[in-house]
């Protein structure tokens, strides 16, 4: 293997060996890390504010066929091809303005005093069954492992602040966007919901933020009392009742917290959900439709199936005590979960109902909804009436077919009850008994 540097044609091995200069390099000891694919963002951030501090030269090493290389490869006498040249970098979406530039490989050479060093950063190709991002500092003598522990320090420093993820909405995901940009962890953007939008009983509202928000603001006391500072709630109730949208709430009013969201088809990733959990603490860890993990046992259709639920018990209840973690759970059928879920201790501590919204929530979803269009009284006393016993979400569909027969008709100044009934019977009556149960409607 040859490489072409300032017009000189040498090997790699005698090019890296100058840079040791005065140590050879077979004096050279190798010190290597494995950092989760995932935190490559974190792990990338780190390494350039190392190089900035410390300086030195990068070069981009592309290895042949998509395996990685190790410094011992570069630095033998073997097989493996490899080539040096201008750094490549990928870009990783973390939820900012602007992506992150993860390095694919490279190498630096840099000097610190007298002692110089080799780092060699690869991330692996997940064609090959591996999702790390592997970081080797090659040294000389004690001096040289100092500065292998100052950069492997400083790597995991980076990884544990976690900059490019804490405190935001996550869930895990493979594969590329069609803009081109990495993933692996995605950053979801919510709509932020304000508290004023959340429309449920004064009771149930009270109980969500004595249970959340109170409890977050009095975790520290709570753990200084000698009691457990994680959490588990319940959240069931009806399709469209407001649960996901009540989530969307906390994740803005927890500040500060991580939030992870995980749907049934990602429960075989729990462990690495429960490792960001621990990781990006205080953070949210929200189960969706827990029922279909949660079933009966014997409505199972496997026992893998059991050994999810079983996982999932297991990981809400093997957090240590000081964990400040809360898990929610949402289910909308809150009879399918198995018992051991609602009753086992340590795992949820409190079961929170969503009913469908009261007269008076009706009439709190039928201003809210309707937007930046006026309605006139008499359009909102006959929605609320009509409305007895639907959903959230069917109120929510309804104010915008309203919102669109009243534009339909131009010279109307606000939303009328015609409107109203146009858009209820198009809803109920036109689309059939499927289209009512569709949109969480009343018999």
């Amino acid at each position: 293997m040859r490489v072409r540097f300032w017009k000189k044609k040498e090997t790699l091995k005698e090019w890296l060996g100058r840079h040791l200069l005065p140590g050879k390099i077979e004096e050279m000891s190798v010190t290597e890390r494995e950092f989760p694919r995932r935190v490559r963002a974190d792990v990338q951030r780190g390494f350039a504010e190392l190089m900035k501090e410390m300086g030195g030269a990068l070069y981009g090493v592309q290895a042949a066929f998509g395996h990685g290389v190790t410094l011992a490869e570069l630095a033998g006498e073997n097989r493996m091809q490899a080539s040096l040249g201008a750094p490549v970098f990928e870009e990783v979406d973390v939820g900012e303005e602007k992506p992150v530039k993860c390095l694919k490989g490279g190498l630096w050479l840099g000097a610190q005093g007298e002692v110089k060093y080799l780092v060699l950063m690869m991330v692996s190709d997940e064609r090959f069954g591996s999702s790390v991002v592997t970081v080797q500092v090659g040294a000389i003598g004690e001096e040289g492992s100092r500065v292998s522990e100052r950069i492997f320090g400083a790597l995991e420093e980076a990884v544990r602040r976690s900059p490019s993820y804490r405190g935001k909405v996550l869930s895990l995901e493979e594969g590329r966007r069609y803009s081109g940009e990495g993933q692996g962890m995605r950053v979801h953007k919510l709509r932020g919901v304000q508290r004023e939008e959340v429309i449920l009983p004064a009771a149930t509202l009270e109980l969500l933020e004595r249970n959340v928000m109170g409890f977050v603001a009095r975790r520290e006391k709570i753990g200084g009392a000698g009691q457990s500072r994680k959490k588990g709630l319940l959240f069931y109730g009806a399709p469209g009742t407001g649960k996901t949208h009540t989530i969307h709430y906390l994740a803005r009013a927890l500040a500060g917290h991580t939030t992870l969201i995980i749907t049934a088809g990602q429960v075989a990733l729990l462990r690495e959900y429960m490792t960001l959990a621990r990781l990006l603490q205080p953070s949210m860890v929200v189960i969706e439709d827990a029922d279909l993990i949660g079933r009966e046992r014997t409505r199972m259709e496997s026992a893998c199936e059991e050994a999810l639920l079983n996982q999932l018990l297991n990981e809400m209840d093997g957090l240590q005590e000081d964990a400040d973690v809360i898990f929610v759970l949402t289910t909308n059928r809150p009879e399918a979960l198995e018992a051991a879920l609602t009753s086992r201790p340590g795992r949820v501590d409190q079961a929170i109902e969503f009913p469908l919204p009261d007269e008076a929530g009706r009439e709190k979803l039928v201003r809210l909804y309707a937007g930046k269009a006026e309605l006139t009284d008499a359009a909102v006393k006959e929605t609320v009436k009509r409305t007895e016993g639907v959903s959230a979400a069917f109120i929510k569909e309804l104010m915008r077919r309203a919102v669109q027969f009243h534009l339909e008709r131009e010279d109307a100044a606000r939303i009328e009850m015609q409107d109203v009934r146009e858009a209820i019977e198009e809803m109920v009556v036109r689309g059939g008994e499927l289209n009512r149960r569709l949109l969480g409607g009343r018999e």
